[in-house]
């Protein structure tokens, strides 16, 4: 996959078989060391995208964080993560774009420090980050990044975590990590470290549009009226289609799917011109991920997705599109 964040970009992104794509963070181009399969000195990773099938917030907790149930689905767009073992102590981090930070703001910062803090690792480690995934969209691309370094310096060093305890570590980081780690089709609860896999997502096309704004999580959950929204989304209807392999009920079920465009759409209104848009071209469903302010549509042809990312590219209302697809394989260690 070519694209650049930093500019306007538009890509097709195509598995060969979309129920089951190969599993990106298995046989992905590692150097095995000296000391055999447990030590690695290189690794390359993909670290995928995801959106929000649904998602409803239940109430602001004591604590300020706020209670979710969400349905999460991993999508085939990712960044690609390069990690190299170093002699010499420290976590060096380098990105393809001049505005994410290279120190410990970073979470892939985070995510290795935890680990080498932990195990009291000697050496370093460096971390070149190519960004592709949309950023600040909803996206939990910053959490994907974590999820695979945590992944790597796991099988790198040979420290034997289970995918469970990756999942363990990951909350640490953030609520959206331990998912990143498990990844496919998941219930979230709690502050959505709590997770239940579903049945995965019916094959169709997922087209993602990224409007040319940026939007604050912190902005859309203070402003949430938790106590006094206006709908819930139908998060069991969902999780049943879901068992039945039920695109058009999954769909049917995602029109208020999203709580948090009570909050986004008004602010931003080019979200719902890209919903509407969506549509208009034959979506089963469009709706916002996450805070946003991406919009994706579900649709069942390629044919109409394609037509749909042409309209969309024609009418300049996004600033990235991406044409993909659900990926269903969870975490294996």
């Amino acid at each position: 996959m070519v694209a650049f964040p930093e500019k306007i970009c538009y890509t097709f992104v195509y598995t060969k078989n979309i129920e089951s794509a190969n599993f990106p963070w298995k046989g992905c181009g590692m150097n095995l060391g000296k000391k055999g399969k447990h030590s690695m000195d290189k690794m390359q990773l993909k670290a995928l995208a995801k959106i929000n099938l649904g998602l409803d917030v239940l109430r602001r907790r004591e604590d300020g964080y706020h209670e979710v149930r969400m349905i999460m689905q991993t999508v085939y767009i990712y960044d690609r993560i390069f990690l190299e073992k170093q002699e010499q102590p420290g976590i060096q981090v380098k990105t393809n774009l001049y505005y994410l930070p290279s120190n410990e703001n970073n979470l892939v910062y985070k995510a290795a420090k935890l680990l080498l803090d932990e195990f009291e690792i000697r050496g370093g480690i460096a971390i070149d980050l190519r960004k592709y995934i949309p950023v600040a969209a909803g996206m939990a691309g910053g959490s994907s990044d974590a999820a695979a370094v945590l992944f790597g310096i796991n099988r790198m060093y040979g420290l034997g975590l289970s995918t469970e305890q990756l999942m363990e570590r990951g909350v640490k980081i953030g609520a959206d990590v331990p998912y990143c780690v498990m990844r496919g089709t998941a219930l979230a609860e709690g502050i959505g470290e709590i997770l239940t896999p579903l049945p995965p997502m019916p094959p169709c096309y997922i087209l993602v549009a990224k409007p040319g704004v940026s939007v604050s999580t912190r902005f859309v959950y203070e402003n949430l009226k938790a106590s006094a929204l206006p709908f819930h989304p139908d998060i069991d209807g969902m999780r049943e289609a879901l068992t039945q392999g039920d695109l058009q009920g999954l769909a049917g079920r995602m029109e208020q799917g999203n709580v948090l465009e009570t909050v986004t759409v008004p602010e931003y209104p080019v979200i719902q011109k890209l919903k509407d848009t969506m549509m208009r071209c034959g979506a089963q469903a469009a709706l916002m991920s996450g805070s946003g302010p991406t919009v994706f549509g579900i649709f069942k042809s390629r044919q109409e997705a394609k037509k749909a990312f042409a309209v969309l590219k024609r009418g300049h209302l996004a600033k990235q599109l991406f044409l993909t697809t659900p990926y269903n394989r969870r975490a294996q260690l």
